[in-house]
Protein backbone atom coordinates (compact mmCIF):
# COMPACT_ATOMS: atom_id res chain seq x y z
CA UNK A 1 0.00 0.00 0.00
CA UNK A 2 1.46 3.38 -1.23
CA UNK A 3 1.95 5.75 1.45
CA UNK A 4 -0.62 9.04 1.21
CA UNK A 5 0.26 10.92 4.67
CA UNK A 6 1.48 13.83 1.95
CA UNK A 7 -2.57 13.91 0.27
CA UNK A 8 -3.96 15.36 3.32
CA UNK A 9 -3.71 18.69 5.82
CA UNK A 10 -3.06 18.01 9.51
CA UNK A 11 -5.60 19.27 10.99
CA UNK A 12 -3.88 20.46 13.82
CA UNK A 13 -1.12 22.18 12.70
CA UNK A 14 -0.40 25.59 11.42
CA UNK A 15 -0.95 26.26 7.73
CA UNK A 16 -1.94 22.26 7.65
CA UNK A 17 1.74 21.44 7.37
CA UNK A 18 2.40 17.96 7.03
CA UNK A 19 5.96 16.34 8.58
CA UNK A 20 8.51 16.87 8.51
CA UNK A 21 7.69 20.69 8.20
CA UNK A 22 5.89 20.04 11.27
CA UNK A 23 8.34 17.62 13.49
CA UNK A 24 8.65 19.08 16.52
CA UNK A 25 12.29 17.97 16.92
CA UNK A 26 13.38 19.90 13.70
CA UNK A 27 10.81 22.96 13.78
CA UNK A 28 12.25 26.01 14.83
CA UNK A 29 9.42 27.74 15.45
CA UNK A 30 6.43 26.18 18.31
CA UNK A 31 2.84 28.05 17.54
CA UNK A 32 0.96 27.92 21.28
CA UNK A 33 -2.95 28.33 21.12
CA UNK A 34 -4.08 29.46 24.11
CA UNK A 35 -7.68 29.61 24.25
CA UNK A 36 -8.84 31.86 27.56
CA UNK A 37 -11.23 35.08 27.87
CA UNK A 38 -11.80 34.90 31.07
CA UNK A 39 -11.42 38.54 32.09
CA UNK A 40 -12.94 39.94 28.76
CA UNK A 41 -16.30 42.47 30.03
CA UNK A 42 -17.81 43.51 26.39
CA UNK A 43 -17.41 41.31 23.41
CA UNK A 44 -16.43 37.97 25.05
CA UNK A 45 -14.94 34.62 22.35
CA UNK A 46 -11.38 35.73 22.08
CA UNK A 47 -11.14 32.20 23.73
CA UNK A 48 -12.17 30.89 20.13
CA UNK A 49 -9.49 32.98 18.27
CA UNK A 50 -6.83 30.75 18.17
CA UNK A 51 -8.33 27.79 16.50
CA UNK A 52 -10.26 30.29 14.03
CA UNK A 53 -6.68 31.30 13.05
CA UNK A 54 -5.56 27.85 12.71
CA UNK A 55 -8.03 26.92 10.54
CA UNK A 56 -7.96 30.17 8.34
CA UNK A 57 -4.39 29.37 8.19
CA UNK A 58 -4.67 26.36 6.08
CA UNK A 59 -5.26 29.02 2.80
CA UNK A 60 -2.30 30.38 3.31
CA UNK A 61 0.29 30.67 0.14
CA UNK A 62 3.04 28.96 1.40
CA UNK A 63 5.36 31.38 -1.04
CA UNK A 64 5.99 34.93 0.30
CA UNK A 65 6.45 37.68 -2.17
CA UNK A 66 7.66 40.34 -0.72
CA UNK A 67 10.77 37.94 0.91
CA UNK A 68 11.25 35.65 -1.90
CA UNK A 69 10.71 32.96 0.47
CA UNK A 70 8.74 29.78 1.55
CA UNK A 71 8.53 30.85 5.14
CA UNK A 72 7.16 27.24 6.54
CA UNK A 73 10.87 25.87 5.29
CA UNK A 74 12.05 26.67 8.71
CA UNK A 75 9.42 24.46 10.46
CA UNK A 76 6.54 25.74 12.50
CA UNK A 77 5.36 22.80 14.85
CA UNK A 78 1.73 23.44 16.25
CA UNK A 79 1.19 22.56 19.77
CA UNK A 80 -1.88 21.34 21.91
CA UNK A 81 -4.11 23.75 23.17
CA UNK A 82 -3.19 25.10 26.38
CA UNK A 83 -6.10 24.15 28.75
CA UNK A 84 -7.20 27.32 30.85
CA UNK A 85 -7.50 27.57 34.45
CA UNK A 86 -10.88 29.16 35.25
CA UNK A 87 -9.80 29.76 39.22
CA UNK A 88 -8.58 33.18 38.02
CA UNK A 89 -6.86 34.76 35.77
CA UNK A 90 -3.27 34.86 37.90
CA UNK A 91 -3.12 31.31 37.92
CA UNK A 92 -3.78 31.24 34.29
CA UNK A 93 -0.74 33.39 33.41
CA UNK A 94 1.01 31.62 35.78
CA UNK A 95 0.13 28.13 33.71
CA UNK A 96 1.62 30.52 30.49
CA UNK A 97 4.36 30.74 31.76
CA UNK A 98 4.99 27.35 32.44
CA UNK A 99 4.12 26.13 29.10
CA UNK A 100 6.53 29.46 27.55
CA UNK A 101 9.48 28.44 29.77
CA UNK A 102 9.30 24.69 28.73
CA UNK A 103 9.61 26.05 25.15
CA UNK A 104 11.95 28.20 25.44
CA UNK A 105 13.94 25.46 27.55
CA UNK A 106 13.65 23.52 24.09
CA UNK A 107 15.59 26.62 22.03
CA UNK A 108 12.08 27.18 20.20
CA UNK A 109 11.04 30.28 18.50
CA UNK A 110 7.85 31.30 20.12
CA UNK A 111 4.48 32.27 18.99
CA UNK A 112 1.54 32.45 21.07
CA UNK A 113 -1.87 32.74 19.46
CA UNK A 114 -5.04 33.96 22.25
CA UNK A 115 -7.38 34.66 23.72
CA UNK A 116 -7.19 37.47 25.68
CA UNK A 117 -4.49 40.06 26.34
CA UNK A 118 -3.69 39.07 30.00
CA UNK A 119 -1.96 36.04 28.62
CA UNK A 120 1.23 37.89 27.57
CA UNK A 121 2.20 38.23 31.58
CA UNK A 122 2.92 34.92 31.08
CA UNK A 123 4.77 34.95 28.54
CA UNK A 124 7.20 37.92 29.01
CA UNK A 125 7.82 36.91 32.39
CA UNK A 126 9.14 33.38 30.70
CA UNK A 127 11.27 35.73 28.29
CA UNK A 128 12.66 38.32 30.69
CA UNK A 129 14.09 35.39 33.03
CA UNK A 130 15.98 34.15 29.69
CA UNK A 131 17.21 37.35 27.87
CA UNK A 132 18.85 39.81 29.48
CA UNK A 133 18.16 43.68 28.14
CA UNK A 134 14.49 42.81 27.09
CA UNK A 135 11.85 45.57 26.17
CA UNK A 136 8.00 44.62 25.15
CA UNK A 137 6.76 46.57 21.70
CA UNK A 138 3.19 47.01 22.00
CA UNK A 139 1.16 47.26 18.87
CA UNK A 140 -2.71 48.40 20.64
CA UNK A 141 -5.64 50.49 20.74
CA UNK A 142 -5.48 50.49 24.60
CA UNK A 143 -2.69 51.11 26.84
CA UNK A 144 -3.91 48.51 29.47
CA UNK A 145 -1.81 50.05 32.15
CA UNK A 146 -5.16 50.21 34.97
CA UNK A 147 -3.33 48.80 37.62
CA UNK A 148 -6.85 47.11 38.47
CA UNK A 149 -9.94 46.15 36.62
CA UNK A 150 -12.82 44.55 37.72
CA UNK A 151 -11.66 43.18 41.33
CA UNK A 152 -8.37 41.89 40.16
CA UNK A 153 -4.69 43.20 38.82
CA UNK A 154 -4.86 39.97 36.50
CA UNK A 155 -7.30 41.53 33.98
CA UNK A 156 -6.63 42.32 30.09
CA UNK A 157 -7.01 45.61 30.93
CA UNK A 158 -3.87 45.80 33.38
CA UNK A 159 -2.00 43.20 31.19
CA UNK A 160 0.87 45.97 30.43
CA UNK A 161 1.08 47.27 33.95
CA UNK A 162 2.07 44.13 34.74
CA UNK A 163 4.92 43.69 31.99
CA UNK A 164 6.01 46.91 32.80
CA UNK A 165 6.92 45.64 36.21
CA UNK A 166 9.73 43.42 34.70
CA UNK A 167 10.65 45.32 31.85
CA UNK A 168 10.82 48.44 29.65
CA UNK A 169 7.81 48.45 27.10
CA UNK A 170 6.99 50.67 23.64
CA UNK A 171 3.24 50.81 22.91
CA UNK A 172 2.26 51.92 19.37
CA UNK A 173 -0.85 52.70 17.66
CA UNK A 174 -2.58 53.61 21.06
CA UNK A 175 -5.97 55.86 20.62
CA UNK A 176 -7.47 55.06 23.82
CA UNK A 177 -6.83 55.56 27.80
CA UNK A 178 -8.84 56.14 31.35
CA UNK A 179 -7.85 59.01 33.59
CA UNK A 180 -5.93 56.24 35.66
CA UNK A 181 -3.72 55.64 32.92
CA UNK A 182 -2.95 59.01 31.50
CA UNK A 183 -1.97 60.00 35.04
CA UNK A 184 0.46 56.49 35.27
CA UNK A 185 2.44 57.52 31.83
CA UNK A 186 2.80 61.17 32.97
CA UNK A 187 4.16 60.18 36.28
CA UNK A 188 6.16 57.70 34.81
CA UNK A 189 7.48 59.69 31.56
CA UNK A 190 6.04 57.11 29.29
CA UNK A 191 5.74 58.36 25.66
CA UNK A 192 3.10 56.08 23.80
CA UNK A 193 3.03 56.49 20.07
CA UNK A 194 -0.57 58.10 19.52
CA UNK A 195 0.02 59.01 16.06
CA UNK A 196 -0.63 57.99 12.84
CA UNK A 197 2.59 56.25 11.29
CA UNK A 198 1.97 56.42 7.79
CA UNK A 199 1.96 60.86 8.17
CA UNK A 200 5.23 60.58 10.39
CA UNK A 201 8.12 58.73 9.33
CA UNK A 202 10.16 59.98 12.21
CA UNK A 203 8.23 57.66 14.17
CA UNK A 204 9.19 54.24 13.40
CA UNK A 205 12.86 55.66 14.09
CA UNK A 206 11.85 56.74 16.96
CA UNK A 207 10.10 53.69 18.15
CA UNK A 208 13.59 51.65 17.18
CA UNK A 209 15.30 54.02 19.11
CA UNK A 210 13.17 53.29 22.20
CA UNK A 211 13.36 49.83 22.12
CA UNK A 212 16.42 47.26 24.14
CA UNK A 213 18.25 44.77 22.00
CA UNK A 214 16.12 42.08 22.54
CA UNK A 215 12.42 42.16 22.07
CA UNK A 216 8.95 40.70 22.68
CA UNK A 217 6.31 41.68 20.31
CA UNK A 218 2.82 41.97 21.78
CA UNK A 219 0.16 42.52 19.37
CA UNK A 220 -3.23 43.15 19.80
CA UNK A 221 -5.31 43.03 16.70
CA UNK A 222 -7.37 45.55 17.59
CA UNK A 223 -4.49 47.90 16.83
CA UNK A 224 -6.10 47.33 12.98
CA UNK A 225 -8.67 50.19 11.72
CA UNK A 226 -11.38 48.34 12.65
CA UNK A 227 -12.94 48.67 9.09
CA UNK A 228 -10.40 45.56 8.19
CA UNK A 229 -10.55 44.31 11.61
CA UNK A 230 -13.93 43.83 12.97
CA UNK A 231 -13.08 40.64 14.91
CA UNK A 232 -12.26 41.74 18.10
CA UNK A 233 -13.36 42.15 21.34
CA UNK A 234 -13.19 46.27 22.24
CA UNK A 235 -13.08 47.89 18.50
CA UNK A 236 -11.75 51.52 18.55
CA UNK A 237 -12.35 53.96 15.79
CA UNK A 238 -8.91 54.78 13.72
CA UNK A 239 -6.36 52.54 13.98
CA UNK A 240 -3.46 51.26 12.04
CA UNK A 241 -3.05 49.87 8.01
CA UNK A 242 -2.07 46.20 7.26
CA UNK A 243 1.14 47.72 5.67
CA UNK A 244 2.14 50.21 8.32
CA UNK A 245 1.86 47.65 10.54
CA UNK A 246 3.43 45.14 8.33
CA UNK A 247 6.28 47.96 7.81
CA UNK A 248 6.97 48.72 11.39
CA UNK A 249 7.38 44.46 12.21
CA UNK A 250 9.51 44.33 9.18
CA UNK A 251 11.50 47.82 10.16
CA UNK A 252 11.93 46.35 14.15
CA UNK A 253 13.16 42.64 12.86
CA UNK A 254 15.92 44.40 10.69
CA UNK A 255 17.20 46.46 13.72
CA UNK A 256 16.62 44.32 16.73
CA UNK A 257 16.47 40.58 18.07
CA UNK A 258 13.09 39.90 17.95
CA UNK A 259 12.88 36.64 21.00
CA UNK A 260 8.90 35.86 20.20
CA UNK A 261 5.51 37.06 19.65
CA UNK A 262 2.10 36.99 20.64
CA UNK A 263 -1.15 37.81 18.18
CA UNK A 264 -4.34 38.18 20.84
CA UNK A 265 -7.67 39.52 21.16
CA UNK A 266 -9.11 37.91 17.93
CA UNK A 267 -12.79 37.68 18.67
CA UNK A 268 -13.71 35.37 15.32
CA UNK A 269 -17.82 35.85 15.90
CA UNK A 270 -17.63 39.61 15.61
CA UNK A 271 -16.62 39.78 12.05
CA UNK A 272 -15.86 38.07 8.60
CA UNK A 273 -13.85 34.70 8.38
CA UNK A 274 -11.18 37.70 6.39
CA UNK A 275 -10.33 38.67 10.05
CA UNK A 276 -8.89 35.17 11.00
CA UNK A 277 -7.20 35.35 7.37
CA UNK A 278 -5.37 38.64 8.10
CA UNK A 279 -4.55 37.47 11.61
CA UNK A 280 -2.62 34.42 10.03
CA UNK A 281 -1.01 36.20 7.27
CA UNK A 282 0.04 38.29 9.54
CA UNK A 283 1.67 35.81 12.07
CA UNK A 284 3.18 33.79 8.82
CA UNK A 285 4.35 37.11 7.95
CA UNK A 286 6.19 38.08 11.03
CA UNK A 287 7.72 34.83 10.85
CA UNK A 288 9.61 35.23 7.83
CA UNK A 289 10.55 38.76 8.86
CA UNK A 290 12.22 36.82 11.95
CA UNK A 291 13.93 34.43 10.37
CA UNK A 292 14.99 35.97 6.88
CA UNK A 293 16.60 39.65 7.47
CA UNK A 294 17.28 41.27 4.53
Amino acid sequence: MSDSSGLFAQPGNFAGLPSPLSDPATAKVFILPVPYDSTTEWHSGTRDGPKSIIEASFYLEMYDAELGKEICDVGIHTLPALEPVLSGPDAMIDRVYQAVNSILGQSKFMAMLGGEHSISCGAVRAFREKYDNLSVLQLDAHTDLRDQYLGTKFNHACAMRRIIELCPITQVGIRSLSLEENQYIMSNNLKPFFFDLEYSPSAIEGIIDSLNDNVYLTIDLDVFDPCMMPAVGTPEPGGMSWNQVTGLLKTVAESKNIVGFDVVELCPGQGPAACSFTAAKLIYKLLGYCFFKG
